[in-house]
């Protein structure tokens, strides 16, 4: 995820309200420290996101890809990738 750090936080910071009641993060930087504590993964697609989900024990089976996308640890990226955030 280093590699995609800054596109990952921007992202974060501006939408962290779907997963959080109140934001975690105030500016780039804590965003960053939030995403490496929680250890949030990059996922380059629709398939390794499904991957990580799976591993992380959430029955993903019986989702759509577009169900996928919608669950709220789940941040969309500006590039077409995705963001997991166990929240």
């Amino acid at each position: 995820m280093e590699k995609h750090i800054d596109e990952c936080a921007k992202v974060f910071l501006r939408d962290q309200r779907q997963l959080f009641d109140e934001p975690v993060a105030y500016d780039i930087e804590e965003a960053k420290e939030f995403l490496e504590e929680c250890m949030a993964v990059y996922c380059k697609n629709i398939k390794e996101l499904r991957e990580v989900m799976d591993d992380e024990g959430m029955d993903v089976s019986d989702l759509s890809d577009d169900d996928l996308t919608e669950q709220l640890e789940v941040f969309k990226l500006d590039n077409g990738a995705y963001l997991f955030v166990e929240g």
